[in-house]
């Protein structure tokens, strides 16, 4: 059965349409490789000439014959493995420097904390000893202070009894004051 207006013409316009090889496409817009055939373009594409096209003959009543598709030849495989392998290795490489890089600074960063705790641990030793060694003092100079609490027990008390005998003598003078008067 036979294609007939509109759908012909649909028809038509898709078989117009060139189909390329999802490897030969360039996102430069166009869809073949310009050059001459057997060169390779700058993406690393081989340049394939197109099929000749058969002109379309409007005697045939809208039916269109078929044209042989040509493949394209496909690139080195072995050159394009070895590519993607040289470009991993340089990823590679390059994430395992990151990492070593990252390791060094990490063990750097360690050494200067283990020196820094070192040198708190010094110092709270110095500090533990002048502690020590200021307690053997107070613990040395305790029965001084001990005479220097009884000696103001003492002087306070004696404070007590001269401010007692100064007012003893007071009443006393104003008692003699008083016979003398008599």
């Amino acid at each position: 059965m036979a294609a007939t207006g509109e759908e012909a013409a649909a028809m038509d316009s898709i078989s117009r349409v060139s189909l390329a090889h999802p490897t030969v496409l360039s996102l430069g817009g166009s869809s073949e490789p310009r050059g001459e055939p057997g060169e390779t373009t700058s993406e690393g594409q081989e340049v394939v000439p197109a099929a000749p096209k058969k002109p379309i003959n409007s005697s045939d009543g809208g039916v269109e014959t078929a044209e042989e598709a040509v493949e394209p030849a496909e690139p080195d495989i072995n050159e394009l493995c070895t590519d993607m392998f040289d470009k991993m290795a340089v990823f590679l490489q390059g994430e395992l420097t990151g990492t070593c890089e990252d390791y060094h600074l990490l063990e750097n960063m360690n050494k200067l904390t283990s020196l820094k705790y070192m040198e708190m641990k010094d110092i709270s030793i110095n500090i533990t000893r002048n502690l020590q060694d200021l307690n053997h003092k107070y613990a040395s100079l305790q029965p001084y202070l001990d005479q220097i609490n009884q000696i103001e027990e003492q002087v306070s008390s004696l404070e007590q009894a001269a401010y007692k005998l100064d007012t003893y003598s007071k009443k006393l003078e104003a008692k003699f004051k008083k016979l003398e008067k008599r």
